[in-house]
């Protein structure tokens, strides 16, 4: 099968491009820049790439016809963030493509009310990021409805891997949490820290592509969350960390304001984000119609990410 993959030099392009060129599938790779993966592989020599500028296309109204013009049996877009880029792909690709394939977020929920919260429930997105990929997702699935269109969705938590920073147990991503946690300093929250975060590790999020790509019949028209196996509270994520580093957690709890010290307006920020959507999703549906299996807990994902940021100097003791 030729596979186009739109963004296949990012956070789980860097493990999916093995996967689909050791699988046999014949792969091109659409990307903006010259970028690397995170981690080198000799899958990418047998890889077409092709630079393009998505959004400059798109302006022009010619991305989804340079696509199409790649003759595909399966597109894979892990760059779409609005309804409007999905429009314009899927018109330029109807009837022309055997599977389209998107990557959502589990953002398209809002505030978690039960959970584990299954694809279909709590669809109350805030943030324009979420809104707009809430949006995206009801066009996609309203096509797959009224006009058979071939599409999967799949909706991934905070994805974790080596070469970049996870979200940490204060829900932002500064490598400066970890390294406060591994020294005993005091780590403050700005509530209880029984709010929860869900990461998925990029090669489990490659894997659900791959199973997804390969399981058509299962996968047309549905969409599937890619999480770990459980969602971690931020007091639990945190006393693991420092056990990690032989050391008990040393935890403060409603703390006012004292919980910003050291982190950016923008870490704030981030932090709030993660705190009102407490998110906890359920991949039972995942399981049951994929296979979907996930190689790494979350603490387990978190740890390998931790050791490549004290390898890079990233998280000092």
């Amino acid at each position: 099968m030729h596979v186009v993959l739109i963004g296949g030099t990012g956070h789980v392009g860097t493990y999916l491009v093995p996967r689909l060129v050791e699988a046999g599938h014949n792969l091109t790779v659409v990307s903006r820049g010259k970028g690397k993966p995170y981690q080198e592989h000799p899958a990418w020599a047998h890889v077409d790439m092709k630079q393009m500028d998505r959004e400059a296309e798109e302006r022009r109204a010619a991305f989804a016809g340079e696509i199409a013009a790649l003759s595909p049996d399966a597109v894979i877009d892990m760059i779409c963030f609005t309804p409007e880029s999905a429009r314009h792909l899927v018109e330029g690709l109807r009837g022309g493509v055997q599977h389209l394939l998107f990557c959502g977020t589990i953002w398209v929920h809002g505030p978690s009310v039960t959970v584990p919260t299954l694809e279909h429930e709590n669809i109350r997105p805030f943030g324009e990021y979420g809104i707009k990929k809430a949006r995206m997702r009801e066009y996609l699935l309203a096509e797959a409805r009224t006009a058979g269109l071939p599409v999967t969705l799949l909706h991934p938590g905070h994805i974790v891997g080596p070469g970049w920073p996870p979200v940490n147990p204060l829900g932002n991503f500064n490598p400066s949490v970890f390294s406060r946690i591994a020294r005993g300093d005091t780590i403050s929250f700005p509530t209880y820290g029984l709010e929860t975060v869900h990461h998925v590790h990029a090669d489990d999020v490659a894997q659900i592509f791959q199973r997804a790509i390969e399981n058509w019949g299962q996968a047309a028209g549905e969409e599937f969350h890619v999480v770990s196996e459980q969602a971690i509270t931020l007091r639990g994520y945190a006393e693991a960390v420092a056990a990690w580093f032989g050391r008990e957690a040393n935890l403060s709890f409603a703390a006012a304001d004292a919980w910003k010290q050291g982190l950016s307006e923008e870490d704030v920020g981030f932090t709030w984000d993660h705190l009102l959507h407490s998110p906890s999703c359920s991949i039972e549906k995942a399981k049951r119609c994929l296979g979907f299996s996930p190689r790494f807990s979350s603490l387990q994902a978190v740890h390998e990410a931790i050791t490549w940021l004290m390898e890079h100097g990233q998280v000092t003791l």
